[in-house]
């Protein structure tokens, strides 16, 4: 079973059409998607001109029989210590949604897709690059 979780670019880059991702996602059993990625979405509707058209796309995709939202959970917390510890020994500090990011899907078993190549500092995260 191929299980992924995509980090905010992911969406967007599917939204504009990228055939790569696209291509991915029909390979998935199931697309997880972390709440810090639906809000960093939802803040770029609110300042945007679209949010209204942005926010039904992002409900059709939710509503997608194989997409799933990942909430926070006090074993994620455990994780998000780790990586924050990790990368702060490493001198390589990353924004703190994406250690949430990372740490939702290192406790989910899933390979985190996105563009960021700041994620590859994280030691045993399963990344998925195109």
């Amino acid at each position: 079973m191929r299980i992924i979780s995509i980090d905010t670019n992911i969406y967007v880059a599917f939204k504009k059409g990228d055939s790569n991702i696209t291509e991915v996602f029909r390979n998935c059993d199931i697309i997880y998607i972390d709440i810090m990625v639906i809000a960093e979405l939802y803040t770029g509707f609110v300042l945007g001109s679209q949010e209204t058209k942005n926010r039904k796309e992002l409900e059709e995709f939710l509503n997608s029989s194989r997409v799933e939202i990942l909430f926070h959970e006090i074993g994620t917390t455990e994780y998000y210590a780790a990586i924050f510890k990790q990368l702060k020994l490493k001198g390589k500090p990353i924004p703190t949604n994406d250690i949430w990011i990372a740490a939702n899907a290192m406790k989910h078993g899933a390979t985190l897709f996105s563009l960021d190549k700041h994620f590859q500092e994280i030691e045993n995260l399963l990344l998925l690059k195109i």
